[in-house]
């Protein structure tokens, strides 16, 4: 570039693109100061919930908030609680229907009260709750597990989505694995990780202190998060939720029946026989999978007040329900199809499918009986 285009760009420069007036009294204007505002309301009081100077512990044992690493972990998952206030608000609700049968469990099992806290963490209380390793339900039992304490784990049933029945096993498991480690700590931690893990993790680091086991991160979390909880829910108004009585979620008020089936029967002649509907059966009894109930015995929850002429009704429907089952067959013809026959009785494709207890993608074969609810 020549010298002369230069001196032409510089020119140029200045006349389009001139110094702000700021810039050019930079010199001569005075030096400012910024104050800082003083930290707001919100900040205040998460950072007053941090401030612990009583002893925290889990089922006694002592949380070591002295040491600087775990004051740390403490005061970040606390934080991470205390910002998902409208799931602490349903952590709340939640415990009043569900926390007075697992303190019952829990003291007819000479157990601390604190293990009530670990369902918190481990699925808020939402009995549809998975995780990715397939952990279901309440306590999050994974299948061979669930079946080694007895849980009914079938195409049919799932306990671990059953309040009452996978409390029962959780309560047993962790009395087991107490026994193993000797601490509640080491027991809780081990339920999130499973015994062998945290068995060779003590064995290997040399140290049965659980807040000084390098452990999956996970499991490290998983400690501090139950005690946060325990904190939060045991002394809510301190966290600034306050909730009235009427707030909080009333114990399920149910009857249970207990009856066996010879033949598959579909849930809705239960809920029929229960005075109620489909819905709300599955809501009471979560474990149930889909529509039918395969020949077998069964425990199970209707509303309050219903049970009286449940096993009257039920024998009564049931025996409808084969009646009609035998009027109602059909029997498949060569050149049928699925899409054909729910056009010919004009009935749902999905309705053959679940009548039948069928998948979609199992071909029909000539000659094989379809039961088809259809009014002529």
């Amino acid at each position: 570039m020549k010298p002369q285009q230069f001196l032409l760009i510089i020119i140029f420069s200045f006349i389009f693109f001139p110094l702000s007036p700021a810039l050019c009294d930079q010199q001569s204007q005075p030096t400012t100061t910024v104050v800082p505002s003083p930290p707001s309301c919100e900040s205040q009081s998460l950072l007053a919930s941090l401030r612990v100077n009583s002893p925290i512990d889990f089922c006694g044992e002592k949380m070591p908030l002295d040491n600087p690493d775990v004051r740390e972990q403490f005061e970040r998952e606390m934080l991470l609680s205390l910002w998902n206030r409208p799931q602490v608000i349903l952590w709340l609700k939640r415990a009043g229907r569900y926390f007075p049968y697992i303190e019952d469990m829990l003291k007819k099992n000479n157990m601390p009260d604190d293990i009530k806290y670990v369902v918190i963490v481990e699925s808020s209380l939402i009995a549809g709750s998975v995780s990715s390793k397939g952990a279901a339900g309440f306590w999050q039992f994974i299948e061979s597990t669930g079946v080694r304490y007895n849980l009914k784990i079938n195409s049919d049933v799932d306990e671990r989505r059953n309040f009452f029945a996978s409390t029962q096993a959780a309560v047993q498991y962790l009395k087991d694995i107490h026994q193993l480690f000797k601490s509640w700590t080491l027991a809780a931690a081990a339920y999130n990780m499973g015994e062998e893990g945290l068995r060779a993790e003590s064995f290997i680091q040399k140290t049965k202190n659980f807040y000084f086991l390098n452990l999956p991160q996970e499991t490290e979390r998983y400690i501090f998060k139950i005690v946060c909880a325990k904190l939060i829910i045991s002394n809510p108004q301190s966290y600034g939720f306050c909730l009235a009585p009427e707030d909080i979620y009333k114990p399920l008020e149910c009857d249970s029946v207990e009856f066996s089936c010879q033949s598959p029967i579909p849930v809705q002649l239960i809920a029929e026989a229960a005075d109620t509907y489909f819905k709300v059966i599955k809501e009471l009894n979560p474990e149930i999978r889909g529509y039918y109930l395969s020949s077998g015995k069964y425990s199970l929850l209707i509303p309050k007040a219903s049970a009286s002429r449940f096993y009257i009704k039920l024998k009564k429907l049931t025996d409808e329900w084969q009646a009609e089952k035998n009027k109602h067959t059909y029997i498949v013809k060569k050149g049928d199809n699925i899409y054909s026959i729910a056009k010919k009785f004009d009935v749902p494709v999905v309705a053959i499918l679940i009548w039948n207890q069928r998948s979609g993608s199992k071909p029909l074969n000539p000659g094989e009986q379809l039961f088809i609810y259809h009014r002529n």
